[in-house]
This record gives C-alpha cells, structure tokens and sequence, in this order.
C-alpha cells in the first residue's frame, strides 16, 4: 500500500497477502483519504471491523475492464457519485457545464459520468452478473424513491431501479453499511435483506410488512403532479429513525420500492471512535503530479464536530440525508484531532472551520428527541422558535475556548454557518460576545436568504425581521469591541414564491443598507428538497397552495440582474425587469432610484460615421488614399525639420 492508503490496484492487494478483496469501492471522487469524505469514512469504518477493501475512484466508465482490478470481491460492490450529486458537480443552475471538478486531480472535468451511481452499476453488472451491489453516497441517498430530476425536467423513478442495484444504503449509513456486511458474510442472500434500517431493497411480496405506509404509485404521479407533492410530504414526514414507518412506493408489474426507517444516530462514542480511524488526511499521493485534489484545501484544517440539522431550509436536502437529530463528538476527540493538526508542517495557525451543516447546532433541539423522536408536523425553529426549544451555546463555547487555548493555534475560525434565529434564541449573549471577539476572520457570512415574507416562508426561513434584529446586534458588539467587521448575506433569487415583484423589494433592501452582493445564488433544483417539489408541481406540499414558479430563463435573469443592479453589465436586465414589475418610480435620479433613465441622444449629438457600404471605393483606391496621406505627413515633417 502506498503509506498506509487502502490498496488501488491488484499489486498493492497482494503486497499485503490478500488473495482477493471482501468489498470493492467504486467511487466518482478521486481517492481522498479524509472524514470529510463519505468513502474515507465507510471504508475505514469496514476496515476496522475486518474487512478487506479495495479502492476504485473515478473509473474509466467506457471500459467494464476498469472496475476489474481487483478481480470479483468476495461480497460485494459498494457504490458512490462522490460527495456530491454528479450532475450537481457537473452543472451550474443555467444547465451549462462547470470548468472545473474540485473533487479530481488537478481540478480537471469529464473524470466521472452524468448520473454516476447509475452508469457505474451497470459497469458493474455487465462485467460480474451476480455480485452484490449496494449503493451509497449522496446520489443514490436522495434519489433512493422517485424524484424529479432537473436536467432532464422529468419525474424518474428510483435509482434503485434504474441502476439494477440490489440495496441502497441511504443516510451516513456507517450502521447500515456494518448490518449489511455483517449478513453477507453469514452467508445470507442479498435479496433477503430486507430489515436492516437505514436501507432501501425492492420486492414484489410486501405481505410480511407490517405496518408500511403505501405512497401514491409512480404511474400515478407521473400522471398527476399532485401525487407528487402528497408523496414527498409523507416522505418529509418519515425521516427520524424513531417515528418513520416503512415506506412503500408501486411501480408496474407488481415492483415495490421499499424504504426502511433511518438508522438509529451514533452516540458521542460512536462518532468519536469514528472520527479516531487511521485516515491519512490526505489525498492519495498518486495525484502528486496532477497537483492533488482541490476539494482537500476547504476541509484539511477544519473540524467536523457535528452531523445532523433542524434548521429545517426547504431548498436544503439535509433532513433527507443526515436528519433533524443533531449528533456530536466528545472535546477530547476534537483536541486530540486540532493537535494533530499542529503537527502538521503546512499548518499556519489557523483552525478554519469548527461545525457541521450549521456550526452552533451541538446538541438536540430538545430533551425529548433521544428518546421519542422530532415532531413530524412542527418544525424547531419555523415559523418561530418551538417553546421547547432549548437554545443553549455553553457547550460549544466551552469547546472554542479549549481550541484556540492549544499551543499552535492562533485563530479558531466559524465558516460552516451561525444559525442566527437559534443565537438570538439563547438568552445569554456570551457566545454572540466571543464569536465576534475571537471566531470572525473581518466578514461573517450568514444566510437570511431573501427579505420577502412571503419568499421566506416558502424557503421555510425566519422573518426578515429577525435577521434584522441580529444584524443590529452584531453591528452593536462590533462597537463595543472596537472591531470593523461585517456581515456578508447569502441571498438566493427565483426560489418558488419569488416574483419580480419581491425581487424588486430585495433590491430596494439592499440599496437601503448600501450592499451589493458579489456572487448571487440562483435557486437551483436539486434532489429530494421541498423547494424542489415546489418547482416541479407548482404546490407546497406542507400546505397543498399553489406557489409562484420563475422557471422561464429571462426572468430568472432578471431576477438575478436585480440584486447586483449596481453592476452596469446588468443595467438592461433591470431596466427591463423594472418595467415589468410597473416600477417605473425607480427608474431616475432620486436618491431612491436604483438606475438612472437610459441617455437621449440630442440633435446635435453626431451620428456615428458609418462604415463604407459594399461597392463603394474598391481596394485599390483605399490603398492609394493611404499612400497619399502617408506622403503628405511626411511632406509636413520634413517642412518642420528645415524650420
């Protein structure tokens, strides 16, 4: 093995005496050997439990050969796109395709195939007919039941079916993924698991499930989008391990999909012993001469101390994947991993993250969670704060303060996102004190959204008004503290809901407090989000409206256009947009007016002179026109020259 990495080739594998490999991991990432990515963890974890793992990242998909290395393992192909949704990684929201893959050597595009988890499984089954396969990762976690897909602007069904997988291993999946093993090892077949959690399978005798909840069937909501909405809402519904049904999804000829509940949270010592296996940190020395991984640089000296979110964003899919409960590590499996990383030559004293999906969450949103399970129609912190909420940052100001106190450590940064309705939630202010005393690096980037009510409920998102209230009192800390640093918000325009109208407002907002953003998020569809069922079926499923789409690509223009009107590139898009909105008023030079009116070309203004049609003097008299103001410049020159 090259340094302890787990073996890439057939030579490595034997280099260690095995014979064969118990699992194979295919992946669309290139092999980074680090917890914040889900391969690094689930093939360490399997490692740890005695199994032998080979590593396959970004195949070449043309050729079924390349998933033969190590030959046919023992039990199993383990599959995954990577990190993220491939074609996510492939596509920005305009459908165009991105320069760039930050999760490939050198940055390159075209390492790994549009619907990767799909392509690669069938790879897979032409080449070994009767392997297990069982995908994982982010892909087949939210494409697990039908979903719609954006770039082909299509209900398809789930990548269960369409990868002829045999599992699903949805979520983090570190229990499922052992379960799994586990079985396959006693010899059971695959197609008889079908009771561990946090699994998918198919089937066509449902009659030993008890208590499944049916949802409409594929015909019917390809046939009706409605059906759609009603689904995905039972689905929304059913994502705590600890009140979640199984869930059945029809399709023709007698085929069900079959959702297991979600697998139970880890405990503190679950994820510590986790977070503690052997990872190189790293990415596989391999990639040295194409210039590494670019993906490495964001998470190398960051420190994921939490998993799980009950934020609750519409256009977020982490309820999906992750859940509401939030899990955490120990302050001792944290030091012990930051005093690692003092250790390590190219660290220069800064910690740049210490969080998960949403930094300050580290601890359940109430006492009952652990053992009853979240509310499956009340939100923690929408539209407002649950009176049961229990908004406490003693625990992890504790742990900040231990991090920055390491000898080595100079600044101990917050990047992955303040919760800003669960700070102003907690009734003592010393974690808002020192977060802007110690943790913010001149800019704190927060995300309200939109200002627009009426956007933000769709989005699921506190009122503008509490954002308002925090950003006042951050402005007042800053004061107090003799500190010039500021907020940065994250907007995001055309998310369902938002007009011209309420994008105008936006815009008005910001020309109020004198800020224009530099990068504006269009709203962009993506697997298995409420926001996303909003766009396709026009109707919020939490309360069966209709919602306003903007799916016509010249609107989303100008809604875009309107939050960086200040850029002159857009001042056609606003002008135009303005005027659709009937908001002619702020079209002038009052100190209200977001652009000036389009300059009037006066009488006395020259015309531009116009090019010399065809047929008029040919090259030959252009060419002697030349030669004689040529000469008379130099007759000029010489003149002067006697004077």
């Amino acid at each position: 093995m090259s340094g302890g990495f787990l073996p890439v080739s057939r030579e490595e594998m034997q280099a260690l005496g095995w014979d064969a490999v118990d699992f194979v991991y295919l992946s669309g990432d290139a092999y980074v050997d680090h917890p914040s990515f889900g391969h690094a963890i689930i093939t360490r974890l399997l490692e740890s439990h005695g199994y032998r793992v080979g590593m396959i990242a970004q195949p070449d998909w043309k050729d079924a050969e390349s998933i033969a290395v190590f030959g046919q393992p023992r039990l199993g192909f383990l599959v995954s796109s990577g990190n993220m949704d491939s074609m996510v990684n492939h596509y920005y929201v305009s459908k165009r395709p991105r320069e760039t893959d930050a999760y490939t050597p050198g940055g390159k595009t075209g390492k790994r195939p549009d619907h990767a988890a799909v392509v690669y499984s069938h790879l897979i089954r032409r080449r070994f007919r009767t392997v297990p396969i069982i995908l994982g990762g982010m892909e087949a976690s939210l494409r697990r039941m039908a979903h719609y897909d954006y770039w082909s602007d299509s209900l398809k069904r789930s990548i269960l079916l369409d990868s002829q997988a045999d599992l699903i291993s949805y979520g983090m999946g570190e229990k499922s993924i052992i379960e799994i093993a586990d079985a396959l090892k006693s010899g059971i077949a695959v197609r008889d698991l079908c009771f561990i959690p946090g699994t998918v399978y198919q089937t066509k005798d449902i009659s030993t499930i008890c208590g499944g909840v049916t949802l409409p069937s594929f015909e019917e909501m390809r046939s009706e989008k409605r059906r759609y909405a009603e689904s995905f809402l039972l689905q929304y519904q059913n994502t705590d391990p600890f009140t979640s049904s199984v869930l059945l999804e029809p399709y023709p000829g007698g085929v069900y999909v079959v959702q297991n509940p979600p697998q139970k949270p880890l405990t503190t010592v679950e994820m510590d012993d986790i977070y503690a296996l052997p990872y190189k940190g790293t990415y596989h020395p391999s990639y040295e001469k194409d210039g590494g991984v670019p993906a490495i640089r964001e998470v190398q000296f960051s420190l994921v101390s939490s998993r799980g979110c009950f934020g609750g964003c519409s256009f977020c899919a982490l309820t999906f994947h992750q859940g509401r409960i939030i899990q955490a590590r120990s302050h001792d499996s944290l030091v012990q991993e930051a005093q690692k990383m003092t250790a390590n030559p190219a660290f220069k004293g800064y910690i740049h993250d210490v969080g998960g999906p949403t930094a300050n969450f580290r601890a359940p949103s109430c006492k009952k969670q652990l053992r009853h399970g979240v509310c499956k129609d009340r939100q923690c912190l929408f539209p407002r704060p649950c009176g049961n909420l229990h908004a406490d940052h003693s625990d992890y100001l504790t742990l900040l303060r231990r991090l920055r106190a390491l000898p080595g450590v100079k600044k101990v940064f917050i990047r992955s996102g303040i919760r800003f309705d669960y700070l102003l939630a907690d009734p003592d202010d010393t974690f808002f004190r020192e977060l802007v005393e110690y943790h913010v690096s001149g800019q704190l980037k927060v995300a309200p959204e939109h200002i627009a009510d009426a956007v933000l409920r769709r989005m699921g998102k506190p009122e503008n008004a509490v954002y308002e209230k925090f950003a006042s009192k951050y402005r007042r800390l800053n004061e107090k503290l003799g500190k010039k640093q500021y907020l940065v918000p994250y907007l995001m325009s055309s998310h369902p809901g938002s007009g011209l109208k309420e994008a105008v407002a936006l815009a008005e907002y910001l020309r109020d407090i004198g800020y224009m953003p530099q990068q504006v998020q269009d709203f962009y569809p993506t697997p298995s989000t409420l926001s996303t069922v909003m766009y396709y079926t026009g109707i919020d499923p939490r309360d069966q409206k209709p919602v306003y789409v903007c799916k016509n690509p010249h609107e989303k223009a100008m809604q875009r256009a309107l939050v960086q009107y200040r850029n002159p590139k857009n001042y056609s898009l606003v002008h135009e947009a303005l005027l659709a909105a009937g908001r002619e008023d702020l079209i002038g030079f009052g100190k209200n007016c977001l652009i000036r009116p389009r300059p009037v070309k006066t009488a006395q203004q020259k015309e531009p002179e116009k090019k010399q049609p065809r047929g008029g003097r040919s090259c030959a008299e252009s060419r002697t026109g030349r030669r004689n103001t040529m000469k008379k410049k130099k007759t000029i020159r010489n003149v002067h020259k006697k004077k």
